[in-house]
């Protein structure tokens, strides 16, 4: 099949193979390559979906996958054959219903017997009751496209092209640009305040987005505007860092998060929310360290006088008790 080439960019198609060829070879392939977006955004219902079509013979759009079988590449960081591009949900779909951690809806049809009683039923009961059913979903033909480069640029732009219909967030776009800024990016997100501290939903890339925020604010030495159109920029603007002035931001933004880690709670209720984090991130950047054991108490207060605040401003819009500093910072 004629592909889309470019001198170190080529598409083409996989010889198709069944979804229980590439069930056994699930370990050879890395889902969860620098670019990609986070798995685990389908809920039970979609997943559901999924297999229903595919039981029932409906086409299913194709999967894109970088192929390394070919030879080393200095983009194989996991050193496996393939890295998926996109198609992450399909496969976890596919390969959660293999496992048995999801089941058919209850409303399901078989539609060549649609007299076949199997709604609510897993893989494992269809092997067991209705062995032809579960040799459907084994051999059905899954289209994948092959995807090899020379350089992560044109594999990040696919990525990006192929879910513009998607909507992918701000986080996720920038995370599939090019240049350093983007592993110093997942660099930073991987701290452990953003896996015991915080208690926002991090599905999208919310952790991205804030670790952008503090890596732009530690670039600049300064607060800087964090519009979706500033952090694209700053990310574009980092083709290389030959100075080493990205890699020293990320590291004070390191020994912020150290600080945050010890004055926040694990699952602490004050960081309910992505968007206050920058102006946290910055109050304890700018205090001493002796003020660290008072800090939390404080910001229960403040966070407790906004909202009476915003309690009075409804109720009492003229009133003389309003804070006009509490109704600034707003």
């Amino acid at each position: 099949m004629g592909g889309m080439n470019r001198k170190d960019f080529r598409i083409t198609a996989f010889e198709i193979k069944t979804l229980s060829w590439w069930r056994t070879r699930r370990s050879k392939i890395d889902m969860n390559p620098p670019y990609q977006r986070r798995g685990r955004l389908w809920s039970e219902a979609d997943k559901a979906y999924l297999i229903d079509s595919i039981l029932n013979g409906y086409d299913i759009p194709k999967l894109y996958m970088a192929d390394f079988t070919w030879g080393d590449s200095a983009l194989n960081k996991r050193k496996l054959p393939y890295a998926i591009i996109d198609g992450k949900q399909r496969f976890e779909a596919i390969f959660d219903f293999f496992d048995g951690k999801i089941v058919l809806n209850d409303d399901f049809v078989y539609l060549e017997n649609p007299q076949l009683k199997v709604g609510g039923l897993g893989y494992e009961d269809l092997k067991k009751n209705h062995p032809q059913v579960a040799e459907e979903f084994d051999n059905f033909n899954l289209h994948v496209m092959s995807v090899t480069a020379q350089s992560e640029e044109p594999i990040n732009e696919l990525f990006v092209r192929l879910n513009r219909s998607k909507s992918l967030t701000g986080a996720e776009i920038r995370n599939a640009m090019a240049g350093p800024a983007p592993g110093v990016i997942r660099q930073i997100a991987d701290h452990d305040f953003f896996k015991t501290n915080i208690t926002f939903v991090v599905k999208r890339g919310q952790d991205w987005n804030a670790a952008a925020k503090f890596l732009i604010f530690e670039f600049y030495e300064k607060p800087r505007e964090t519009k979706k159109t500033n952090l694209d920029a700053f990310v574009k603007s980092m083709k290389i860092d030959p100075n080493g002035h990205l890699e020293l931001a990320a590291r004070k933004v390191v020994d912020v998060l150290n600080n945050m880690s010890e004055i926040f709670l694990p699952k602490d209720k004050l960081l309910g929310s992505a968007g206050v984090l920058p102006v946290y991130y910055w109050f304890v950047r700018n205090e001493d360290e002796a003020a660290y054991p008072r800090i939390r108490k404080f910001l229960v207060g403040f966070e407790r006088a906004r909202r009476e605040n915003r309690r009075v401003i409804e109720h009492s819009p003229h009133s003389v008790s309003i804070d006009r500093k509490l109704m600034d910072y707003d």
